[in-house]
């Protein structure tokens, strides 16, 4: 039983041409998708919980900690988005590496991060809606506000959003791309209104003591931020409906990812200066320390920019996860109905709609805290895995044309495993026992179904479902510009 073959880079690279996507996105599309990923859940929702329970003021350096961590991992993303531009991100770059059975591992582990993420990142949202109402004078019922375990009954602002972006990215990559751009300059203006007015209302007493649960917690801070900084590899599951991604998506990756850490970093030196962190333990933390800082009427503008920000979010995993699923179908280790592409919109429109009904499930019925430590351990996991693989490729497939090459090679791809590694280890005990009966049940499901129906056990891969076979004779010449935006 050969459970670690490898699928050859060239066989990607000729699904790639079959997939059917539109080929529709650019570098700036590219950047703010991975800024409309990053910004957001980080900043208006986890803020609020790593200070008051794990870092306090000292939540600044737990940022610049997992920037670090996030940073040698995006290094070690761009050099295989560049060599490998396929949809599937770091499931398909363990599967060209390191062969099925870790490639399924990983592509499980990133359900686990993507369509949890987005259940989190929705829950954020209802609660600056509810804020956002309040201010208003409107309140909503708290039994539909909230999830059981927290005294309501079902938490109702995330499922109408959730269903709302799954609707839009059924519709079509540029339709979601644009709406995005649009979003991200909204929510980047907010946030420098926010820097800027709160700097003046700054309260140094407020930083002391800076360190209120010792050093160890900025590490136990970073393993719950870490979250925030998990959406620039969304950029490489664009790879596919991308032009020139070869030089986009690294450019993509790690612009997003530079920019996003400066304003993680500003806003927490403002935020936790404005107010004392006890009082941040709120699920919108941004707007609960303006308003309590006495600015009320600010608070409704950072509530509003929040949602925008946060939507993008919410647009971006989506997107990001259905394409996953899709790689994953059309290697036969899902079944087939996940390769189904909309004859009209060209998206993968059965994945979104699953991913979008898990992701309400989740916001739903469970707590803020538990869905974010579930969406971390998946993702360190994977970055792990991926940093692997960039180090087994140089030397298995040292012949790969690799139009950007991680710098200071193999210190970087090893400082990525170490500082990911460390981070799962300060993670709640009770995560990694949530992780051990989500990766069994990945186990059970890989033996059951996934190596039995390989297409690496057929002639060819699987066509995409509701894609026309390409014709047999070369493409035209000149034919490649007509599919560029």
């Amino acid at each position: 039983m050969d459970i670690f073959r490898t699928k050859p880079v060239a066989d990607l690279l000729r699904e790639k041409e079959r997939s059917g996507l539109s080929k529709s996105m650019g570098p700036l599309d590219l950047t703010a998708l991975g800024i409309g990923a990053i910004i957001g859940t980080g900043i208006f929702v986890l803020t609020g919980v790593a200070a008051a329970q794990y870092a306090g003021p000292g939540l600044v350096l737990s940022f610049v900690v997992a920037g670090v961590a996030a940073g040698l991992a995006a290094l070690v993303y761009a050099e295989l988005a560049a060599m490998i531009p396929v949809a599937g991100s770091a499931y398909t770059y363990s599967y060209a590496a390191m062969g099925e059975f870790t490639a399924w591992l990983v592509g499980w582990n990133l359900m686990l991060e993507y369509m949890i993420a987005v259940g989190a990142v929705a829950i954020g949202w209802g609660s600056y809606f509810t804020d956002l109402l309040r201010t208003l004078g409107l309140s909503l019922s708290p039994a539909w506000t909230a999830a059981p375990g927290a005294g309501g009954i079902l938490n109702l602002p995330p499922v109408a959003i959730v269903a709302a972006v799954a609707w839009l990215v059924i519709r079509g990559t540029r339709q979601s791309a644009k709406f995005n751009r649009g979003i991200v300059a909204l929510k980047i203006a907010v946030i420098l209104f926010f820097i800027v007015l709160g700097a003046f209302y700054v309260k140094t007493a407020n930083w002391r003591p800076f360190l209120p649960f010792g050093t160890a917690g900025i590490f136990h801070g970073a393993a719950i931020i870490f979250f925030a900084y998990i959406g620039f590899d969304a950029v490489a599951t664009a790879a596919e409906e991308t032009a020139n991604p070869q030089r986009n998506v690294p450019l993509g990756i790690i612009g997003s990812l530079s920019l996003s850490t400066v304003l993680y970093i500003a806003v927490t030196v403002v935020l936790t200066g404005l107010v004392s962190y006890t009082t941040l333990n709120t699920a919108s933390p941004v707007a609960t320390g303006l308003i309590a800082a006495g600015f009320p009427w600010a608070g409704a503008i950072i509530a509003v920019g929040a949602l925008a920000g946060i939507t993008s979010v919410l647009l971006v995993m989506t997107y990001a996860q259905s394409r996953i699923l899709l790689a994953m179908g059309r290697d036969g280790l899902l079944p087939p109905v996940f390769t189904r592409v909309h004859p009209r919109f060209r998206t993968p429109y059965v994945n979104t709609l699953i991913v979008a009904g898990v992701a309400a499930l989740t916001a739903a019925f469970l707590p803020i805290g538990i869905v974010a430590q579930l969406a971390n351990i998946g993702t360190l996991t994977a970055f792990i895995l991926t940093s692997a693989g960039v180090m087994v490729l140089r030397r298995s497939r040292p012949d790969l044309p690799r139009p950007f090459k991680v710098p200071l090679y193999p210190y970087t791809p090893l400082l990525s495993m170490v500082f990911c590694l460390y981070l799962v280890f300060n993670l709640p005990p009770l995560t990694w026992i949530r992780l051990a009966v989500w990766l069994a049940a990945g186990i059970a499901v890989y033996f059951g179904y996934s190596y039995r129906h390989s297409a690496l056990h057929g002639p060819e891969p699987p066509r995409t479902v509701g894609v026309p076979a390409p014709a047999a004779k070369p493409m035209p010449r000149g034919r490649e510009k007509q599919d560029r935006p």
